[in-house]
């Protein structure tokens, strides 16, 4: 499957059907930085000093094109990691997004110039530029593992992370999984119940 449309395959099943697909899911700390950004594209792992971001303007001065950052920033998550400037160079570079764990800034700017940035923070100090970092090299983010080139798929429910891999393992079932809700809706608008859809055992649960 083509690129573009492996990418238009994982954003329309989502994040949350992904998820309970066999994706593996970021910590909820991970966050669309704008209201409606979404993601899906092949992962560039970036490991950086804490405090420091040189690994990240490294990575997009060098990234392929139509890849996304996936960013572990230590033990100082707050920090502005990225802002407008990164944005613009990410822009004149082709890249698709960011997923970073820990602040970001020029949240305005991000939002307006509709780049996909998924972080914890919006944080107001920059980080400096002088400590070496890891480009290409597996970083745990939200703590999940990220190799170079596997998935990266965020929304307004969060982030996971399909290994390269297990890409097409993932797609079916996140598919079959898709079309069994669609069922499960159709029954629930004839009027059955979640508890005879699903056959739960209510009767744990006590009266008032």
């Amino acid at each position: 499957m083509e690129t573009t449309d492996l990418a238009a395959a994982l954003l329309e099943l989502g994040s949350a059907t992904l998820g309970e697909s066999g994706a593996r899911t970021m910590r909820p700390r991970l966050r669309p930085m704008w209201t409606g950004a979404t993601l899906a594209a092949p992962a560039v792992p970036v490991r950086c000093t804490p405090g420091d971001n040189l690994a990240v303007h490294a990575a997009v001065a060098t990234a392929r094109e139509g890849h996304a950052l996936a960013v572990d920033v230590g033990l100082t998550p707050e920090r502005g990691y990225w802002g407008e400037v990164l944005t613009t160079a990410a822009e004149s570079r082709g890249l698709a997004g960011l997923v970073l764990d820990g602040g970001v800034r020029d949240v305005a700017a991000l939002e307006a110039h509709r780049f996909p940035v998924f972080a914890t923070m919006a944080a107001l100090r920059g980080a400096d530029k002088r400590a070496p970092g890891t480009v290409g090299t597996a970083v745990r983010v939200g703590d999940v593992l990220v190799e170079q080139g596997d998935w990266l798929v965020g929304d307004v429910d969060g982030v996971v992370v399909v290994p390269a891999a297990e890409v097409e393992e993932v797609l079916a079932a996140g598919r079959a999984r898709a079309a069994k809700e669609a069922g499960f809706f159709d029954s629930l608008r004839a009027g059955t119940t979640t508890v005879e859809l699903l056959g739960l055992d209510v009767s744990i649960v006590r009266d008032a």
